[in-house]
C-alpha cells in the first residue's frame, strides 16, 4: 500500500511538471510570481525547479568583477568645434545694443524697432544712457554736455545735475509735445532765442541753479517759470517779456542779480517770487495800472521781496490792487 500510494504520488509530480512545461511562457511567469507564505516569502525564490537561497547570493553576483563593468561614458557623442562663448553678459549685450554708427553720421545711427537709437555725447543711444519710461525721459546725473536727442513722443525731460553749459536752437526740434523741461543744477549760461519758441505745448521751463545772465524768448504757453540762483541782470530781460506770456501763473527769479522789478506782468501771475536781489525801488505801475483805481489783481496773492534793499514802506500807491501787501522789509 505504501510503495502503491508512493508510486501514485510520483505520477502525479511528474503530470505536474510536465504541464507547467507545457503551458506558455507568460503563464508559467505568473504562476510562478504567486506568494509561497508570509513568513518564507523573501527567505527562498522558486524558478521552476531552481531553489536559491538568500545566503548564496553572494556566488550570483561577484563584485570583485567590478572593474569589468562597461563604462557608459565612452559612449558619448563627442562635440566638435569651436568653444562656445559666455551665455550670459555677452549674448545680452548683443541683443539689446544699438548698431555703431558710421561715421558720416555721428549723431544718429539707423532705427530699430522699440529702442530710441539717437546717440548722445556719450556715442551711446538716449534710452541707454537715460531712462525712458512712456512719454517722460530721465536723464538726471549722466554727465552730459549737451541736452540728448530726444523721442518724438516726450512731453517730460528731467536732465538735472549734468555739465550742460548751452540749450542750441535745435536740441527741442520737433518736439510739439514737450510740456515741462527740468534742466536744474546745470552750468547753463546761454539759450538760443530759437530753442523754445517752438513748443506750442511747453508749460513748465525749471532751470534753477545754472549761469543765465539773460531770458530767451519764451512760447506763449508757459505756465510756470523758475530760475532761481542763476546770474539774471534786469538787463537780459527784455522789457515786454512777459506781456504776452497770458497763461503764467507762477514766475520765480529769486537769487539774482536783478536791480528792478521786471515790468509788464501778465493778469494770470499768481505768484512772483524775487526775493535776495538787488532791487532798491519800484515804479507806482509795477503791479497795479493808476488810470484803473478800481482794477483788482485778486490773483496775485504772493510776492516775496525780503531780502532787497528796498523799503516797501516807501511805496504805499502801488499795492492799493493787490489782495495782500507783497512779504519784505517796511522799515
Amino acid at each position: 500500500m505504501k510503495l502503491l500510494a508512493l508510486l501514485s504520488l510520483l505520477a502525479l509530480m511528474l503530470a505536474q511538471e510536465a504541464r507547467t512545461a507545457s503551458l506558455p511562457k507568460t503563464e508559467r511567469e505568473t504562476e510562478g510570481d504567486q506568494p509561497h507564505g508570509e513568513g518564507d516569502s523573501y527567505a527562498v525564490l522558486q524558478l521552476g525547479d531552481y531553489v536559491l537561497s538568500l545566503d548564496d547570493y553572494d556566488q550570483v553576483i561577484d563584485l570583485s568583477n567590478y572593474d569589468e563593468l562597461t563604462d557608459y561614458r565612452e559612449q558619448l557623442p563627442k562635440v566638435k568645434g569651436t568653444s562656445l562663448a559666455s551665455p550670459t553678459r555677452t549674448s545680452f549685450t548683443q541683443s539689446t545694443r544699438a548698431p555703431r554708427t558710421s561715421p558720416s553720421n555721428p549723431t544718429m545711427a539707423r532705427p530699430t524697432a522699440g529702442l530710441l537709437v539717437s546717440l548722445t555725447s556719450h556715442g551711446l543711444p538716449t534710452c541707454l544712457i537715460c531712462v525712458c519710461l512712456g512719454s517722460s525721459v530721465y536723464c538726471d546725473d549722466a554727465d552730459l554736455e549737451n541736452v540728448p536727442p530726444l523721442p518724438q513722443t516726450t512731453a517730460y525731460l528731467y536732465a538735472r545735475f549734468n555739465r550742460t553749459s548751452h540749450i542750441r536752437a535745435g536740441d527741442f526740434k520737433g518736439l510739439t509735445k514737450l510740456k515741462r523741461i527740468d534742466l536744474s543744477s546745470n552750468f547753463i549760461s546761454s539759450i538760443d532765442d530759437d530753442a523754445l519758441l517752438l513748443l506750442p505745448a511747453l508749460q513748465d521751463l525749471i532751470l534753477p541753479e545754472n549761469k543765465l545772465a539773460a531770458l530767451p524768448v519764451l512760447p506763449t504757453g508757459i505756465e510756470v517759470l523758475d530760475i532761481r540762483l542763476n546770474q539774471l541782470q534786469s538787463s537780459g530781460i527784455q522789457p515786454e517779456a512777459f506781456r504776452a506770456l497770458e497763461k503764467l501763473q507762477f514766475l520765480y527769479l529769486a537769487d539774482n542779480l536783478l536791480d528792478s522789478i521786471p515790468r509788464s506782468l501778465p493778469l494770470s501771475l499768481r505768484s512772483l517770487h524775487l526775493q535776495n536781489n538787488m532791487i532798491e525801488t519800484m515804479q507806482r505801475d509795477t503791479f497795479c495800472d493808476a488810470e484803473r483805481p478800481k482794477h483788482m489783481r485778486r490773483q496775485l496773492e504772493d510776492i516775496r521781496l525780503d531780502g532787497n534793499p528796498i523799503n516797501l514802506n516807501l511805496f504805499p500807491s502801488a499795492y492799493f490792487c493787490l489782495p495782500r501787501l507783497p512779504t519784505g522789509r517796511f522799515t
